[in-house]
């Protein structure tokens, strides 16, 4: 998803425009994403939150089966199948090596699904293992490998499409792929939909906890349309906008020239640290004041964190899913109006469930099947395209740097699965003289800022009761919906303060 706003960000500054076909590739390769994503996300991280995997031991098969067949009509919910996967979680117990499973408050008093729901989850924790490795093969296929895949370049992409070369992406090719987003799309409508309505009613407590600022951004995502710019997207699938204070009438435009970080809290350093600077003028210089082994505390009167706090007009926002589904909900976005509503009607709530920890676990699910919806769509346009004779595929005018301006700044947007990320670069003289990336767990996992205002995980869990502190599901069910990404909040660092490794842009 780095690899969509690097580009993006690029192409901004220097004013370059892809071809219809690179807009449909790079939509389909992040729709896929979205769909393995969030499905990963559910049942590999979020779900055993939610599920006691030891207590499917003492489920009747039958019962389970049973219950599958009245959510669904997935063709594996037999009695047969549910005893062969307790069979399998039994020997994991019994020899001691849980796997994926020994980390888990198993026994929790926080846990309320019935020994029959969780040997469901549990099955389809282990299909949703082998189903992805199927679905992510269009990742292969449109971008050579993933995670991190290679065929991104400023102007387009780098995978040529004809449906009439076996050097290229072509009918076959395009077939497959079709077939693999059949399989995602009945995955996600039949069994990660049900899944998800079928635990909710246990915990609906969970639809008044953990909603944190009510604030929420979106960049928007997947062009519809050519662009003219970053800053006027065109028609975009998923709107970009701004919703404040649960107001769901009111969907506000948004400027990415009003986002702006503080370090007030952070171990970074600034020249003034009770302003914040917009990442174009930004800086990221470390400055570790924390506490020395053996780490007993943080003291958050001063810096604790290695996370920036972005804000919007000076305010904390949330991103991810939800914030995604809230601003299409307000925006009249048909699919996520019909799926919402269709949610909330099944559990017997009403809106303000939206803003909590079950919503957000929620609007996850609702975009994915919105998305899963979408993709054959997007490739049946891509063939029709490309049918017509258009094999465009980039644009290669602005690769001399002799043709480009002496100086030049631009933002790469997108909606990744977590969130709102953005890039900001600045070019000069035709090398990188500024860039800075605002990614979406620094948005929501931000330390205070400069007024005290915190980040969304902080107000999230305020008010959550905890059963046993010394096994804290509850906070992990809030955190864990956010699906965060720690990875920007873990550095390394040398005790006498030698530096580590440089790297420098020639």
């Amino acid at each position: 998803m780095h690899a969509v706003c690097s580009v993006r960000a690029v192409e901004d500054a220097l004013g370059i425009q892809i071809p219809p076909n690179a807009r449909l590739i790079r939509n389909i390769i992040e729709g896929i994403q979205y769909v393995h994503d969030h499905v990963i996300h559910f049942y590999h991280l979020h779900a055993l939150d939610w599920v006691d995997i030891v207590s499917a031991l003492e489920a009747d098969p039958a019962g389970t089966a049973q219950l599958a067949q009245s959510i669904s009509d997935w063709p594996k919910s037999s009695t047969a199948y549910f005893k062969g996967v307790q069979d399998r979680l039994k020997a994991f117990v019994e020899s001691g090596q849980l796997g994926p499973f020994a980390n888990g408050y198993w026994g929790h008093p926080a846990y309320a699904l019935p020994p029959e729901a969780n040997l469901m989850a549990v099955a389809h924790y282990l299909e949703a293992l082998d189903w992805q490795r199927e679905v992510i093969k269009a990742h292969a296929i449109l971008g050579a490998k993933n995670p991190h895949l290679q065929t991104y370049l400023v102007g387009g992409m780098a995978c040529p499409v004809d449906l009439n070369s076996q050097a290229a992406l072509n009918a076959d090719s395009i077939a497959f792929l079709k077939g693999l987003f059949a399989k995602a799309e009945a995955f996600v409508k039949q069994v990660y939909l049900p899944d998800v309505l079928a635990v909710a009613p246990f915990y609906l407590e969970w639809a008044g906890l953990g909603e944190g600022l009510g604030n929420f951004l979106a960049y928007g995502e997947f062009p519809l349309t050519d662009s003219q710019s970053s800053d006027d997207p065109g028609v975009l699938f998923l709107p970009r906008g701004i919703i404040l204070g649960r107001d769901l009438t009111t969907v506000h435009p948004m400027d990415h020239r009003k986002v702006a970080e503080y370090v007030t809290h952070s171990w970074f350093a600034y020249d003034d640290e009770s302003q914040s600077k917009h990442p174009w003028e930004g800086v990221t210089e470390p400055n570790y004041t924390g506490p020395e082994p053996p780490y007993d505390f943080l003291n958050t009167d001063g810096k604790y964190s290695w996370i920036k706090a972005p804000r919007y007009e000076d305010k904390p926002m949330e991103v991810g899913p939800l914030a995604r589904m809230l601003v299409a909900y307000g925006s009249g976005h048909e699919r996520v109006q019909y799926w919402v509503n269709a949610a909330l009607e099944t559990l017997g709530v009403g809106p303000e469930a939206l803003f909590s920890t079950l919503g957000r676990t929620a609007a996850r699910c609702i975009e994915t099947v919105v998305i899963a919806e979408q993709l054959v769509s997007w490739t049946d346009e891509l063939a029709v395209n490309v049918g017509s004779g258009d094999l465009r595929i980039h644009e290669l005018d602005h690769w001399d740097p002799a043709t480009w301006p002496a100086e030049a700044q631009g933002w790469g947007w997108m909606e990744a699965p977590r969130g709102a990320l953005a890039h900001w670069v600045h070019i000069k003289h035709g090398q990188i003289e500024n860039y800075q990336c605002v990614v979406p767990s620094t948005w929501n996992a931000s330390p205070r800022d400069a007024k005290g205002q915190m980040g969304a995980y902080e107000a999230s869990l305020i008010g959550t009761p905890v059963a046993d502190p010394e096994k804290p599901l509850e906070v992990l069910r809030t955190i864990h919906s956010f699906d965060p990404c720690m990875a920007c909040a873990v550095h390394i660092l040398e005790p006498g303060g030698r530096e580590v490794v440089r790297i420098q842009v020639v």
